[in-house]
């Protein structure tokens, strides 16, 4: 996508701006024609001491040289006031704009974020996208701050000074226009040559961060393999081939100013030369050759911080690019017209012919069948990779099924708005994630308007007021980054109290007791006896003490379901299901197929 592409995509997000930044832009340009007013009010003055009563400004009716002098003093103080007030509000205005543009866009583009299918933050890094929302706004927020004021007054600056040249002595002004074309065309060939290597800086800057949230996000594992020298020699090599992308670039607009340099330097001499002979030959006044020597350091000067200008703006319109391109990820799972009340439900699920595959892979569910009657509770178990809790996400449409269709209460869920789907189903997975906060706020995570009192008694619940209770601040106990001072089973039991006070007809206990010990799934056992009462509850576990009070027990094997019934009647059929409870009780299996598939799961 070029630049002028991000450009007026960028533009159509500032529509809602659109009165503060053409009020941003008269202020800067107002600033600017004041501040190219100096040189016109020294040549003024020049006239003044030169001619005497006979000077400019004694065609307005002030006659004598005194009053004249005063009206120059007055000019002045006007003009540099003028100029200050200006300055002032230019840049309170711009930094306003940048201020508000990089919030909106950085909720725009989180909010847009969230709306993404799970497959998305498969496929990228966690990295990349907080350098999109954190750096990349931030390099956008800059050049709105600093930049397009900087281009605006640029151009008014070649605008004006060039017309007054003109008018004043149009022969020694075409000496400053000739280096002015080449600038431009210099500046056109640094900016198509800059724009690659500033988009290879933000990807490399892409790779570095989603190294580092990777190796932080894994410094348990990273410890206790030793392999500190192993990640540092990593991120050293992600933070040279940011390093070298930087070089390359910063050494191409680094050449650009020093030659610009050289063309200024070259129109100042003919300027301050012929102008002078002319000056001294009666040609030309006095006080307009004062003028064009002023003023032409007005002129070309400024273009010396085209260089830096341009870098801003390629560096802000590749971080642009990298944001928009988020902003505009198509939304591939959408909710239905359909609202539902999670009061009013009760709870069926009827899985019909449903076809799945994971994007590359060879096809997971095949012409799955499974009916969920509401209110009872359904034990699902298989090997590792049979499709378990791919029917959960499938339910929650966290990925779209290839065919088939999944029903609650006899409507097609994808008819169903998205978040009255979701707001019908709590869900507990072995991996809980606990947000950095106290632990209350986790509890009532997701139920907003909770009071104490129903925190406590979803913890009680949960079987975690007791633990809730020995920590130094109870409920209002920091739990740290991803829950980390508290212990898995603490952990998973908090989940547990958060799925309950959620109070959701459908509850999905997804492996959570995978990970704890013998007490803590006690515990939960006890809970969702508790708790599954007057709810449909699907548990898929590995542990099948965790199914075995289930009103049904499916099966699992490639996709399909090969076993089905309550624990006695599946012990009974000698196959599958009985094979792996004999393992779990530390008995000899018979040779069964998929017990290994079992056991290793």
């Amino acid at each position: 996508m070029s630049n002028q592409s991000a450009l007026r995509r960028l533009l159509k997000h500032l529509a809602p701006q659109r009165r503060l930044v053409m009020t941003a832009i008269s202020c800067s340009l107002l600033n600017k024609l004041f501040d190219l007013a100096p040189p016109a009010l020294i040549g003024l003055a020049v006239d003044v001491v030169v001619r005497g009563r006979q000077s400019f400004l004694s065609g307005f009716g002030v006659v004598t040289v005194t009053h004249q002098l005063w009206l120059l003093a007055l000019l002045t103080l006007v003009v540099w006031s003028a100029e200050s007030l200006f300055e002032y509000l230019y840049g309170v205005l711009w930094r306003n704009l940048a201020q508000t543009t990089q919030h909106s866009l950085r909720l725009e583009a989180y909010d847009h974020l969230q709306q993404l299918e799970l497959a998305f933050f498969e496929q990228d890094s966690s990295g990349r996208l907080l350098a999109v929302l954190n750096d990349d706004i931030n390099q956008l927020e800059r050049f709105l701050d600093r930049g397009a004021n900087e281009i605006l007054q640029l151009v008014t600056t070649v605008t004006v000074v060039g017309v007054g040249m003109a008018l004043l002595a149009p022969q020694v002004a075409l000496f400053a226009y000739l280096p002015i074309p080449v600038i431009l065309w210099g500046s056109l060939r640094f900016q198509k040559r800059l724009e690659p290597r500033y988009r290879e800086v933000r990807a490399r800057a892409g790779d570095l961060a989603a190294r580092l949230a990777n190796n932080l996000g894994g410094m348990l594992t990273i410890k206790s393999f030793t392999a500190e020298a192993l990640e540092l020699q990593r991120l050293q090599r992600e933070s040279e081939a940011y390093r070298l992308s930087n070089a390359r670039a910063i050494r191409l607009s680094a050449a650009f100013i020093p030659l610009i340099r050289f063309a200024i330097l070259f129109a100042f001499l003919a300027i301050l030369l012929i102008g002078g002979f002319q000056a001294v030959q009666g040609q030309l006044a006095v006080a307009a050759y004062s003028v064009m020597v002023f003023i032409t350091q007005r002129l070309l000067w400024p273009l010396t911080t085209l260089g830096r200008t341009l870098d801003d703006f390629q560096r802000s319109m590749a971080s642009t690019q990298r944001v928009l391109d988020l902003v505009d990820t198509p939304i591939r799972i959408t909710g239905g017209p359909t609202n539902l009340d999670p009061s009013t439900v009760d709870g069926t699920l009827c899985f019909r012919a449903v076809d799945f595959a994971y994007a590359g892979r060879p096809p997971l569910l095949q012409d799955f069948q499974l009916s969920v009657p509401a209110g009872s509770t359904i034990g699902i178990v298989g090997s590792t990779g049979s499709g378990k809790s791919t029917l959960v996400k499938l339910l929650l449409r966290l990925y779209e099924r290839d065919g088939g269709e999944i029903l609650l209460d006899g409507l097609p869920i994808e008819d169903l708005r998205l978040q009255d789907l979701r707001r019908c189903i709590a869900l507990v997975s072995q991996e809980v994630y606990l947000f950095h906060g106290t632990v209350a706020e986790n509890i009532a995570y997701g139920s907003s308007g909770a009071n104490l009192r129903a925190i406590e008694w979803a913890a009680q619940q949960s079987e975690s007021a007791s633990f809730i209770a020995e920590l130094p601040d109870g409920y209002d106990t920091l739990v740290g980054e991803r829950g980390q001072r508290l212990s898995g089973g603490q952990r998973q039991r908090i989940a547990l109290a958060r799925a309950i006070l959620k109070d959701a007809p459908i509850l999905v206990l997804d492996e959570a007791t995978a990970a704890v010990d013998n007490d803590t799934e006690a515990a939960i056992q006890r809970s969702l006896e508790r708790v599954r009462k007057d709810r449909t509850t699907l548990v898929i576990a590995h542990r099948l003490s965790t199914v075995r009070h289930a009103d049904s027990i499916v099966v699992m094997e490639q996709g399909r379901i090969v076993e089905q019934g309550r624990h006695d009647q599946l012990l009974a059929l000698n196959g599958v299901y009985n094979n792996l409870w004999r393992v779990q009780a530390g008995e000899s299996p018979k040779a069964q197929g998929g017990t290994d598939a079992l056991i290793r799961g």
